[in-house]
């Protein structure tokens, strides 16, 4: 018997193996997950994968470096979308509004700013911000931060992003309610400055509020002075944007006409810091978080007077 042969009997009668070959080969390490397999592997974006697939973007959720706001099974439902609704919706609507989710660089959370405005891969901005009561977008928290992927991070949130359409200029036109704002505006100068590129706040009176400040029709507001219509709505607007989540109590804001306002929470509120008037309390039923495309709108059941 050769030597070949009957060294492995003796290795093995010593309790030693001998590996002959060229070598072994190690078990391949598996590629990071990309933010389409997060999305197509976690139980709670079933929904979210449902779309995905309806719209055609998963290779673009597979490369670059992305941010993702990730609505779950969950804030589908609080949206009042199931996978049946998505099927009566074309892929080009669905891609429309699952872009308006991404951002074409990676945010952490601990990065995101107190407040302000980047444009989506859909293409219009979203508002974002970070405060003592968390991280927000347009509002919406995330509830969820920093899923890290090879491809960037999924933030989960807990309610779908829908992508605005109109700008704050013609939020307020449509709105037959605001019909004395939009005159005080114009007479003010500044109806092209809330229909511009921006991330603008605007506390909105209502018609009632306008005339419980004694401006009961477009006349009564154009027969005031200018310096006074311009002083009191540069009195509503803030040139960054606040959501409800953003308001904290006691906390102030810097409005365009350079005065502050002094926010309140027993109900949502805000007013001049300086003035002896009784709040504005912003109006909750459909009146809260209004977003538009350079920034958002809410009413209020008072016009802010010095």
């Amino acid at each position: 018997m050769k030597i070949k042969q009957i060294l492995p009997k003796i290795l093995v009668g010593l309790g030693l193996v001998l590996f002959v070959g060229t070598g072994c080969k190690k078990d391949a390490t598996p590629a990071p997950a990309t933010i389409a397999d997060i999305v197509n592997n976690n139980a709670s974006f079933t929904t979210l994968k449902a779309a995905v697939e309806k719209a055609g973007i998963g290779s673009a959720l597979s490369s670059g470096s992305l941010t993702v706001f990730a609505p779950d099974d969950a804030a589908f439902a609080a949206a009042g979308i199931t996978a049946s609704t998505l099927q009566t919706l074309t892929a080009a609507q669905v891609a429309d509004i699952l872009t308006y989710h991404v951002l074409t660089v990676k945010v952490g959370s601990a990065d995101v700013p107190v407040s302000d405005g980047v444009v989506t891969l859909q293409g219009k901005k979203l508002f974002a911000s970070r405060n003592a009561n968390g991280v927000f977008v347009n509002g919406i928290k995330v509830k969820s931060a920093d899923i890290n992927a090879s491809n960037g991070v999924v933030h989960v949130i807990e309610n779908v992003l829908i992508p605005p359409t109109q700008t704050i200029q013609q939020i307020a036109a449509e709105n037959p309610n605001l019909s004395l704002l939009v005159a005080a505006v114009s007479k003010a100068g500044l109806l092209n400055a809330i229909g511009a590129e921006g991330k603008l706040t605007v506390f909105a009176p209502t018609n009632s509020a306008f005339n419980a400040a004694g401006f009961n029709s477009t006349a009564d507001i154009n027969a005031a002075s200018t310096s006074l219509i311009t002083t009191v709505v540069s009195y509503h607007v803030l040139g960054t944007n606040v959501f409800a989540s953003d308001l904290i109590n006691g906390a102030t804001a810097t409005t365009l006409q350079g005065g502050t306002l002094t926010i309140g929470l027993t109900p949502p509120s805000v007013k001049i810091t300086t003035s002896a008037n009784p709040p504005s309390n912003i109006v909750l039923n459909g009146g809260i978080n209004i977003v538009a495309t350079n920034g958002v709108v809410h009413l209020i059941n008072r016009v802010l007077l010095p």
